[in-house]
């Protein structure tokens, strides 16, 4: 039985009623490729309206022994769930064989964070003699002073600087729009790259609006982006596991413990769901202490 027709519509829908990125048309793609897989190991000759709990238990009995993690698994559920979910408003499917099953509890793991004086160490490591390392600290400026995800600081667009005014317009995921203040530090090293480094750049056809160039006169991959972090972590001896992300939890983070309202940093992160911003506002042991030690009356 080939799927290969109802996969093409569930990938129509994504891009064109969901409006989602690349990435996660191609994670759920995956999920549902993975499912026809096992199908057809297992010799399960059944279209989707044909597919049983059973089916879809022994499906995740199968990639319980590949070794897949817990959320690993829980995501390939969650794109399992959504592609029943689709087959059932275009009536593919007259009832959904996935609402009973469910993904592996997950426990909410808190990404690493950095300490201002680890922001400042690591941004103070960048040679500033070069001009990449011109452009390299403009990036790490904006990435910490925004929050922003590395395909959003790889996709900034000249246009929609405004730093006039101390703002971003930033393009996330699903393609939703969202304006970000942006500091007063990041908006002057920008102005620097500018000025010194880019407007000498010989730039490539289709990047003229792209902000940070490689030395191409193209746009940075998202690759690149890790390798320069990782390079300054390696170049300060800081031992923990960093990557662009960690600038964003970092900024969230910082952002909770001076008294930021949530819904102020969700809207700065464009995150969809209150809950997803929650993970951002840990308190770390330390800051917790100090906290009980000013304000509790038996401290």
């Amino acid at each position: 039985m080939n799927w290969n027709h109802y996969i093409a519509g569930f990938k129509s829908y994504l891009k064109l009623e969901k409006s989602l990125s690349l990435n996660s048309i191609e994670a759920y793609i995956h999920d549902i490729s993975l499912l026809d897989r096992y199908l057809q190991l297992n010799q399960i000759r059944v279209n989707p309206s044909e597919v049983h709990l059973d089916n879809l238990q022994g499906f995740l009995h199968w990639i319980n022994e590949l070794g897949l993690g817990a959320r690993s698994q829980a995501r390939i559920i969650s794109g399992i769930k959504g592609f029943f979910k689709y087959c059932l408003m275009e009536n593919i499917i007259v009832q959904d064989p996935s609402q009973l099953i469910e993904a592996p509890k997950l426990g909410r793991k808190l990404p690493d964070t950095l300490s201002i004086d680890d922001i400042n160490n690591l941004i103070g490591a960048v040679d500033q003699s070069r001009p990449e390392g011109v452009r390299n600290k403009a990036m790490l400026e904006t990435l910490y002073s925004c929050g922003l995800r590395v395909s959003e600081l790889v996709n900034l667009r000249i246009s929609n600087l405004h730093l006039e005014i101390g703002f971003l317009k930033v393009t996330g995921k699903g393609d939703k729009e969202r304006l970000v203040p942006l500091g007063s530090v990041a908006a002057r090293h920008i102005r620097i790259y500018k000025e010194e480094v880019r407007s000498h750049a010989l730039v490539q056809t289709g990047s003229e609006d792209i902000l940070f160039l490689n030395n191409r006169g193209t746009k940075l991959s998202r690759v690149m982006v890790f390798t320069i972090i990782k390079k300054l972590a390696g170049k300060i001896q800081l031992k923990k596991n960093i990557s662009p992300h960690t600038f964003r939890h970092s900024f969230a983070t910082h952002l909770s413990e001076g008294g930021a309202d949530l819904r102020a940093v969700q809207e700065m992160l464009g995150h969809e769901s209150i809950t997803t911003t929650e993970i951002y506002t840990h308190l770390d042991r330390d800051f917790l202490r100090q906290s009980i030690i000013k304000h509790h009356p038996r401290a």
